[in-house]
């Protein structure tokens, strides 16, 4: 009798709500619905302006553009749902590709013995960033900031600043920069390591009993601790997982860029981050989904490739993405104030 009194409250008061507020209570239990409505709603303009950008050929593209900023984002969207920031991302991911590509050019070293360096070096920044973040207690901001330099500084001394040609390391480095056909798309195995890299994460998060603490984490602290999860276990973890992710990525940024370089990805911090927040992850932790960080990573990729097209200036897409990080930032911000 209770439960059917309750059910009847809940359904008059779901009655009472308004348009926007029925809007805003679906975004807040689907996340990824923004950005999917958003890529949608690119795919069509940009398809108007220039019937090129939705060939197979422009896609395939598209996707082998996104792969490297996509799987860094990845790690970044499991510090974030535990309301962390990671400015790291792309240091750590240059480290591990430059050592990895170093040793297997000087040392004759095995390709596979490379990946699992450069995927090594990845864990052990991700240690670093979550002692210092769980056990010294600094916020992520300050820890990543620091070490974002840190680790630059260990990357270019350690290679003096010199690039590895694609010529001088072992294929399998090279072998995620190789496509295969699907029809008429060409997809390289980095994007194949990247859609399988989503669903592994992805699956974690949503049907384990990690993933459920990541997010109870995120979500208030005090309120996991009382519940009986270790938090600070479950940061390390998270932390560490995104290393072992950036330094995955850096194999894949090898084949994307044909070499190992020391400037191949400056943009990656700000990237990875703008993936994560226009894809629905809320800043603030708690609430978030990977399927909204690939749909992200999507439209940023979009947005690029689709002014390119269209004859835009660079510049004019630098301030596209930048009023869709505020949007998406705004829109989180209503989200949260949801009277569930």
């Amino acid at each position: 009798m209770t439960a059917t009194v309750q059910t009847a409250a809940e359904q008059f008061a779901l009655r009472r709500r308004s348009p926007l507020q029925r809007v805003q209570q679906l975004l807040h239990a689907h996340p990824a619905v923004s950005p999917l409505v958003v890529l949608v709603l690119a795919f069509a303009v940009f398809s108007a302006l220039n019937p090129r950008f939705a060939q197979p050929a422009s896609l395939s593209l598209l996707l082998q553009q996104v792969a490297v900023i996509g799987a860094l984002a990845v790690g970044q969207t499991l510090i974030i749902l535990t309301a962390g920031i990671d400015l790291s991302v792309g240091a750590v991911t240059i480290l591990a590709m430059m050592v990895g590509a170093k040793l297997a050019e000087g040392n004759g070293i095995p390709g596979i013995v490379a990946v699992l360096v450069a995927i090594g070096l990845g864990v052990v920044a991700g240690l670093v960033n979550g002692v210092l973040v769980t056990r010294i207690a600094l916020p992520p901001f300050i820890v990543t900031l620091g070490t974002l330099s840190v680790f630059t500084a260990i990357g270019l001394l350690y290679t003096s600043g010199q690039s590895v040609q694609a010529g001088d390391i072992p294929a399998l480095l090279n072998w995620t920069g190789e496509s295969f056909g699907v029809g008429r798309w060409r997809i390289t195995w980095g994007v194949v390591i990247v859609l399988l890299l989503y669903l592994g994460v992805g699956f974690a998060l949503a049907n384990t009993a990690w993933g459920r603490h990541v997010y109870a984490v995120g979500d208030d602290k005090e309120a996991a601790h009382l519940a009986g999860i270790r938090v600070n276990r479950v940061l390390l973890s998270v932390y560490l997982v995104a290393g072992a992710i950036y330094g995955l990525t850096a194999w894949i940024l090898i084949g994307r860029a044909g070499a190992a370089s020391p400037n191949a990805i400056v943009d990656a911090n700000l990237e990875s981050i703008t993936a994560v927040v226009i894809g629905g992850t809320s800043l603030f932790g708690g609430r978030g989904a990977l399927l909204g960080t690939l749909l992200g990573a999507l439209i940023v990729g979009a947005f690029r490739s689709g002014l390119s097209l269209a004859g835009v200036d660079d510049q004019w897409r630098v301030l596209a993405v930048g009023l869709l990080v505020i949007t998406a930032v705004a829109v989180d911000q209503w989200i949260r104030k949801v009277k569930v």
